[in-house]
């Protein structure tokens, strides 16, 4: 039996900013989830079954949260599934909720990611210990800038692309209305002159702590027939996964990450992704990994991500143009910083990006990574069924 294809009616997200004061959790997954039913036109009693994720429970200190989330959400007596895979877990997430249709379990789902930073410390809640070391880490920056580091070296990248990356994606945000940093006078001088706080790493080029909800609406063929807007159609997803650490990691180029792409390429029919994706929601939390997933995703060839990035191709004029919702640099609710990209990128090709939508989108791909650079989920969504 073949899949039912599968797709995006209904997409919601909150306005991100540092502390949502004014609502509690079940208020804020609310609000994402019932604006993803208004742009689906659709009611809670449309929904079979809801799929949920974030980051880990000890964020926030609510374990298992999805068990009293089930009223906001309109799940009580439905199915309800709790996704997580750390940084990656709003890819993974959809991609749950998009099996569930595609094996023909449940016709119309509702998939939903969220954080609340205000009221955790995801800073020192990642400042894990390394066995064997210095308990010098404070951060996830302070794990990932020696991996920066590495791709320098190995490429002989210039030392100003990373400020390029974090220039470039907070300028479209402020296309973005649901981002969180809104810098309208910040100046590319400023970024590189910004405080270091993890070498090569400085405080402009790193994402900010933010309160954030984001939903969305995947229903089967029939569904998409009724919905009242084009909906983005699921070409290809996958996810891939790999130890922390383990004798031989590539950690600038994880093999998870290449196989992954790969698989989701394959399925979508993909030979050559620079040519043929038109737009790329990347989860870029500092901006150095721009290049690195460039090279990572099949884009670039090793060495020569951060000379796309350098030449201007990845603006959002660009002919590839990469994160012009702003990113995670831009936004960056943890749990759902993965199912934003996801999200974002069925936007691009629904041609309901707003400001920020890329001209003539109709093939683009949604990417999310977390832990140690050892979780992956992608998509590519298009603007026309798989069928045709």
């Amino acid at each position: 039996m073949t899949k039912e294809p599968v797709a995006v009616v209904g997409i919601g997200q909150t306005k991100h900013t540092a502390a949502r004061r004014d609502v509690s959790i079940a208020g804020l997954v609310r609000e994402a989830a019932v604006r993803a039913l208004e742009d689906a036109q659709l009611t809670w009693s449309d929904i079979d079954a809801v799929v949920i994720g974030k980051a880990p429970d000890f964020f926030e200190g609510v374990m298992m949260p999805e068990l009293y989330l089930a009223d906001a959400l309109g799940a009580v007596g439905k199915p309800m599934l709790r996704v997580h895979t750390a940084g990656s877990v709003g890819g993974s997430t959809a991609l749950v909720a998009a099996g569930l249709v595609a094996a023909r379990v449940h016709r119309t789902v509702l998939t939903l990611a969220f954080e609340k930073q205000s009221e955790s410390n995801a800073m020192w809640g990642l400042s894990l210990p390394i066995p064997f070391q210095q308990p010098l880490l404070a951060g996830a920056g302070g794990f990932f800038a020696p991996h920066v580091r590495a791709y320098m070296r190995r490429t002989g990248a210039p030392s100003g692309i990373g400020a390029l990356v974090a220039y470039k994606d907070r300028r479209n945000a402020l296309r973005n209305p649901y981002a969180h940093l809104h810098e309208h006078d910040l100046t590319l001088d400023q970024v590189r002159s910004s405080p270091m706080l993890w070498d090569p790493i400085r405080y402009s080029e790193t994402c900010p702590s933010s309160d954030g909800a984001c939903a969305m609406v995947l229903t089967d063929r029939a569904g998409a027939d009724r919905a009242p807007y084009p909906p983005a159609w699921m070409h290809g997803g996958a996810m891939r996964s790999e130890p922390t650490l383990f004798a031989g990691k590539d950690f600038v180029s994880p093999r998870a990450g290449r196989d992954c792409a790969a698989d989701v390429y394959r399925q979508a029919g993909i030979t050559d992704p620079r040519r043929e994706i038109d737009a790329v929601e990347m989860y870029v939390p500092f901006s150095w990994y721009e290049p690195m997933w460039l090279e990572n995703l099949g884009f670039a060839d090793e060495g020569e991500g951060w000379k796309l990035t350098e030449s201007g191709v990845t603006e959002l004029d660009g002919e590839l143009p990469v994160n012009p919702s702003g990113g995670v640099l831009s936004t960056n609710p943890i749990g759902a910083s993965g199912m934003l990209r996801f999200a974002e990128a069925a936007l691009q090709v629904r041609g309901r990006a707003g400001e920020h939508q890329v001209d003539g989108a109709r093939k683009a791909l949604g990417h999310a990574y977390g832990g140690g650079s050892q979780f992956f989920s992608m998509w590519v969504v298009a603007d026309t069924s798989p069928a045709g």
